[in-house]
């Protein structure tokens, strides 16, 4: 185990040997009594004492080495786990790199302006002209003509529009989706890219 011990840790290795030493005490004063008979109030006692102090020693000691195992499967599944986050990590970080490259290219070919683009890409992120005017020290008014801007040049209908043409490449590939009727309508409701009317 790793840092700091749990506080149930170190009260198992504290009650387990207190027990043990009650045992040892109640068996070393039943050989000094040397009891004439194990009938007697005394006796019985002491009997009980060993054997309660010893199966509560047992008891804890089979309850410590399972709470043990158990917290080693738990650490071993939280190594996996976070083996797994962070290759899972690495690749979104691609991925995303490579999504944001493509948005940096079709905003070039949009003719998009810098503030244009970087307004595009928070809208694609979710944030609202109020928080993008935060976020850019713009004015609420700048960030709507940015955006007005952005679904102009890129022939778009607005934020539904620019979001829907981004996500319809990031949909689920055809054996993810249901094999009914509802498979080809989700598909026919995917925007068209821009100019595809044309």
């Amino acid at each position: 185990m790793t840092g700091r011990e749990p506080e149930s840790s170190v009260a198992f290795r504290v009650l387990i040997p207190l027990l043990l030493s009650i045992t040892a005490i109640g068996v070393v004063d039943l050989i000094l009594d040397a009891p004439e008979t194990l009938l007697s109030a005394h006796v019985i006692v002491d009997i009980l004492l060993v054997v309660v102090s010893l199966g509560g020693a047992l008891y804890l000691w089979v309850e410590f080495r399972l709470t043990e195992r158990s917290l080693e499967r738990t650490q071993a599944v939280l190594r996996e786990r976070s083996t797994e986050r962070d290759a899972w990590r690495r690749r979104t970080e691609d991925l995303l790199e490579g999504l944001g490259r493509a948005a940096d290219e079709l905003f070039a070919e949009w003719g998009l302006t810098d503030a244009e683009r970087q307004t595009a890409l928070l809208l694609l992120k979710g944030h609202s002209h109020k928080r993008i005017a935060r976020l850019t020290g713009r004015s609420d008014r700048t960030v709507r003509q940015h955006a007005v801007a952005v679904y102009r040049k890129s022939g778009l209908g607005g934020r539904a529009a620019l979001s829907g043409f981004f996500l319809e490449h990031l949909a689920l590939p055809d054996a993810a989706l249901p094999a009914d009727d509802d498979s080809e309508r989700v598909r026919s409701v995917a925007p068209d890219p821009p100019g595809a009317d044309a």
